[in-house]
Order: C-alpha cells, then sequence, then structure tokens
C-alpha cells in the first residue's frame, strides 16, 4: 500500500495512446504508474487494432515529399469534415501541436513513421497520415509498450481496473484501483490521465447514445466500457459530443479483419444483397458503417480488382483478411454474381455503370467522383459488414487536456485523452477524419504530460 508521502507525480489509467504521456513524463524527470485492465492489451485495445495513422500537418515527411500543409489547412479539414461542430479550442490545439507530435514519435522516441502517401483519405485535402512500415497499431503499440517497459520511471499496474479517483479541494489526490480478486487499493498521486478509452463496450449506453449503429458488430476493446465518464462525472466533469463514434463498413464477416478503405479509395465499390450499390462510398468509411446497417441484412460485398488488390498489400489489415482466406475471385461479374449469391442481371448492370463513370471521370447518381480507374475482370469481393470501432465522445476537455467542470473551470490533476476526452469529430459518425482516433490519444496524452511536468516543476520552486 502507497501512503501520502510515496504519492507518484501520474497515475495513466490505459495502456494503449495513454503510454505517449507515460513516455513524456517519465522523460521529463517524473515517477509515472500505468495501470491497464487487460492482460492481453499489447494484441486487445484499440491503439493495437488501429491502422496507426497519425495525422501532422506541416512535417518534415511532407516537406519532403513537396506537400504544403499547414495546421491552418488541417483546422479548415475538420470544420469542413464536421461541418464546422468540432471543439474549437481542442480542434486548434490538436491541429496544432500534430506535427510537433509525429516529430517527437520519431526523433525522441524512434518510432520508424512513415508517410502515407499512396493513399487519399476522405476529408484530408493533402496526405497527412504518419504511420509505421506495417500500418498496423499492433507495431506501434509494441514499441510503445517497450519502450514504456524499460524506462526506470515507470511502473506497470496490469491486469488492474481504475474504478475512482480521491479529490479534495487541491485536486486529485489518489486514484483507486481494484484488482481481479475483487480488492481495491488507493494509489496517491499528484494527477491522474484518464486513458481508459470511450464506451464502445457497454452496448446499452451504445443503443442509448447512438441507436443507428447499435445493431453492428462491435470491433475495439473489451474493456471500453465508460469508466473515464462516470469517474470523470463523479468528480464534477462535463461531458460532450457523447454521440460521437468511428464507425467503419469494410469489416470482412467471417474473418473479423478489416478489408480496409484504401480498396474503395483506389476505385472498388460496395454493393449490397440486391446486387446494387447505394451510395457514394468515398465519403467515408465512418459514416458509410451506419448506411450499410441499413441496408438488407445489414451486410455486402466490397469489390475490387487485382489492381486495387496490389495497391492494398501495404496494409497488414489487408494482408490478414487475404490470408483468411475470405476473398473471392471470379473471371467476369456473371461468375462473381454466382460465388457471392448474387443477381447476377443487376451487379452486372451495377459494375458496368461504375466501370463507366471511372473511365469518364463523371458523377454518377450518388454523386461519387473519386475513381481513380475503373474496375476491370477478374474480380474480387469480401463480405463485409458494419462495425463501431471506437466512440468519439467523452469528458470536456481544454488544449492542455485539462479535464473540465460544468462551468469551464478545471479539475486540478485530472486529464483526460483519446476516447475518454471529447475529441473533434464533431457529432455521430460523419466528422470522423482518418486519424482522429490516434491523434487525440498520443496527442493529449503527451499534452497532459507537458502541462503535468510543468504544474510539478512550478510546485517545486514555491
Amino acid at each position: 500500500m502507497h501512503t501520502d508521502d510515496e504519492s507518484v507525480d501520474l497515475v495513466v489509467a490505459g495502456a494503449g495512446g495513454g503510454l505517449a504521456g507515460a513516455l513524456r513524463a517519465a522523460r521529463a524527470g517524473l515517477d509515472v504508474i500505468v495501470v491497464e485492465a487487460a492482460e492481453t492489451f499489447r494484441r486487445g485495445n484499440n491503439t493495437a487494432m488501429s491502422t496507426a495513422m497519425i495525422p501532422g500537418a506541416g512535417t518534415r515527411w511532407q516537406h519532403e515529399a513537396g506537400l504544403a500543409d499547414s495546421p491552418a489547412v488541417f483546422r479548415a479539414d475538420i470544420d469542413a469534415k464536421t461541418h464546422g461542430q468540432a471543439d474549437p479550442v481542442l480542434a486548434t490545439a490538436l491541429a496544432e501541436y500534430s506535427a510537433p507530435l509525429v516529430t517527437w514519435l520519431a526523433d525522441d522516441l524512434g518510432l520508424p513513421l512513415e508517410l502515407a502517401t499512396d493513399i487519399s483519405y476522405p476529408g484530408h485535402s493533402v496526405a497527412r497520415c504518419h504511420t509505421v512500415p506495417s500500418r498496423t497499431g499492433a507495431e506501434l503499440l509494441d514499441r510503445l509498450v517497450s519502450l514504456a517497459r524499460a524506462h526506470p520511471n515507470i511502473d506497470f499496474l496490469a491486469p488492474a481496473r481504475l474504478v475512482g479517483a480521491r479529490t479534495d479541494e487541491t485536486g486529485v489526490r489518489a486514484a483507486v484501483v481494484e484488482y481481479p480478486d475483487g480488492t481495491d487499493e488507493e494509489i496517491p498521486t499528484r494527477a491522474l490521465l484518464l486513458a481508459t478509452n470511450g464506451y464502445g463496450a457497454d452496448r446499452a449506453m451504445v443503443e442509448r447514445l447512438m441507436p443507428e449503429i447499435a445493431g453492428a458488430v462491435y470491433h475495439g476493446g473489451e474493456n471500453s466500457r465508460g469508466d473515464a465518464v462516470r469517474i470523470g462525472t463523479e468528480l464534477g466533469a462535463a461531458t460532450g459530443y457523447l454521440d460521437a463514434y468511428q464507425g467503419h463498413a469494410a469489416l470482412a464477416r467471417g474473418a473479423g479483419t478489416l478489408v480496409g478503405w484504401a480498396t474503395v479509395m483506389h476505385g472498388g465499390v460496395l454493393v449490397n444483397t440486391e446486387g446494387a450499390r447505394f451510395g457514394d462510398e468515398t465519403v467515408g468509411y465512418s459514416e458509410y458503417a451506419a448506411t450499410l446497417a441499413a441496408q438488407p441484412g445489414g451486410t455486402g460485398w466490397l469489390v475490387f480488382d487485382q489492381r486495387v488488390h496490389d495497391l492494398c498489400t501495404s496494409f497488414g489489415d489487408f494482408r490478414a483478411t487475404v490470408e483468411q482466406g475470405v476473398v473471392l475471385r471470379a473471371a467476369d461479374a456473371a461468375e462473381l454474381a454466382e460465388r457471392c449469391g448474387l443477381p447476377a442481371a443487376a451487379l452486372e448492370r451495377t459494375l458496368a455503370d461504375a466501370a463507366r463513370h471511372a473511365a469518364e471521370g463523371s458523377a454518377d447518381v450518388f454523386g461519387r467522383t473519386a475513381w481513380e480507374a475503373p474496375l476491370r475482370p477478374p474480380y474480387l469481393a469480401v463480405r463485409v459488414e458494419p462495425a463501431l470501432f471506437h466512440t468519439q465522445g467523452g469528458l470536456v476537455v481544454d488544449g492542455d487536456a485539462r479535464v473540465l467542470r460544468e462551468d469551464a473551470t478545471p479539475i486540478p490533476g485530472l486529464y483526460a485523452s483519446g476516447g475518454a476526452a471529447i475529441g473533434i469529430s464533431g457529432h455521430s459518425a460523419g466528422g470522423y477524419l482518418a486519424g482522429n482516433g490516434l491523434l487525440p490519444a498520443l496527442g493529449l496524452a503527451a499534452l497532459a504530460a507537458d502541462h503535468c511536468g510543468a504544474t510539478a516543476r512550478a510546485r517545486s520552486t514555491s
């Protein structure tokens, strides 16, 4: 049992993106304890399950690629995608911090980041997503975990679940954790970072707050049960954007792997069980999840060709999908219809119409203009279903990741990041930009560590 004399500088609840905060604080000389609920977190949390895309606006990687970008351009993209609904303070803070964050991850932590220039993500006006070579969150998290476990200022408590926090008039005084045997412990601490993700694993909350996606597969961490929202509100914190989420319309049925939206952006199409397309797929994979969920049977087929297949092999999730044996191949539309159990005449018309618009570069009836190239036989297809990846609303925070009360004053020593915080996706699913999960997860955690460190230095000199 810890005593008040043994208070740590920072407790980080959640060993996903929160590890960026743990590492930044530890490297600044602070003592850190990481509390993690799952023993299998290295493969089971949302950071590990991501495609490791981290937006950075105005980085040296972009400059070397001849791409002009800036925080102002990124902020404009956020405003456009969210229709001006994103929290302005947080959107500005994260847009401005995005390039320094990517640079710190690469230069200080040694992550082998590269700019993904081969894929255009919906809503990003310029290529700004930086990622690791495998394009898997598992590689990203493995590197963060290895660094954190090797740092002498960081201790891990796992499995142990954060269940509460104790505060007084000065702010956070202790973190309350529960162990698998039902016992609990108070860990005296001067600060607490809530990095436990959102509430995607709480089916009741999902059904109440975002019913349009409640019937979809949940493809996220099992411990994303709304702990941060519960603990924060118990301490008087404000919440916001609780209807916001990241969905995905390309989860491979029967495999549980992510086919990936690069298939669409390189020219692929989605058809329903009637062999017809049902919208402009390029609006974004997040909002298209609910669109797919509304189709007959709540499922469909993602159709592409060999050219698209070859372009997507740089993504680890796509390779895993192929390895699962769920990608069907057919010599022509008639054979594809037979293999997929779709009406042949309808599918042939659908693919012919899409190919014509792609060849002409014209807009189809749904308004799609981004085609890249016509699909050509032989065709490939994967049965897909909609998924909820993670929620994007939570505790209201400022640009330093400090959790705010209803009157906009901060709760001293309490921080939130990632899905525990409000994020920058606005409301519902339509405002999600690729990287909107990892940028607040890593970025807010690092900003929290910086503020925590500054507070500790001020305390030591007072």
